[in-house]
């Protein structure tokens, strides 16, 4: 059976911490969402892995959820990805025309260099630096949903992600949150709309 839709939808943005779990228990005792959401009912819609930070929307309604976490909705999702080495030209229409990974080849992304840096509150623990090879920032935006697509996508074309952080997913974005920081929103009023992005060719 199909679950009853709540009385009251709810929804909200929250700024997941480096090293969270995006579930709210955990065995083993790792840092979980409960550990900064203390709110019955609602759930993540869609996931971030535990190595990355930024935004994650949680909601009690199924529906809602299903069309944030659906793939086939093609909700657009931005990446602030730092990455190991200089990108080049090159890399970047790689990674804007699709590149193939071990489940496939990618949908065409947006990806530009972020110059300068984002200001962005520092990682706890540091992201581990290699003196010698210097580092960049990437703004990365996707459709799909792929397991660690993004630091995948990176990797494929010789960028290792260091960081990375979500800061934009459809219509909503990171805007002041701190880490484990979170704030409750409206509810949009119509179905979300699939994302015409195309990617750039």
């Amino acid at each position: 059976m199909a679950k009853a839709a709540p009385a009251t939808a709810r929804l909200m943005l929250l700024n997941k911490p480096f090293d969270v779990l995006t579930q709210f228990s955990d065995d083993t005792g790792r840092a979980t969402l409960k550990d900064f959401v203390d709110v019955p009912g609602v759930y993540p819609a869609g996931r971030l892995d535990r190595d990355s930070e930024g935004l994650l929307l949680l909601t009690n309604d199924g529906q809602l959820q299903a069309q944030i976490a659906d793939p086939r909705h093609k909700l657009a999702k931005t990446y602030w990805v730092q990455v190991e080495g200089t990108p080049t030209e090159v890399q970047l229409q790689q990674l804007q025309s699709g590149v193939t990974l071990n489940d496939g080849p990618t949908l065409p992304a947006q990806a530009r260099l972020l110059e300068p840096p984002p200001d962005l509150w520092p990682r706890h623990p540091p992201v581990r630096f290699r003196q010698s090879i210097p580092t960049h920032w990437l703004e990365l935006i996707i459709t799909e949903g792929r397991n660690r697509q993004v630091r995948r996508m990176t990797a494929a074309v010789g960028l290792p992600t260091l960081r990375l952080v979500r800061a934009r997913i459809g219509p909503w974005s990171l805007g002041e949150l701190m880490p484990g920081q979170w704030q409750e929103v409206a509810v949009p009023a119509r179905p979300l709309s699939h994302s015409k992005f195309k990617g750039k060719m």
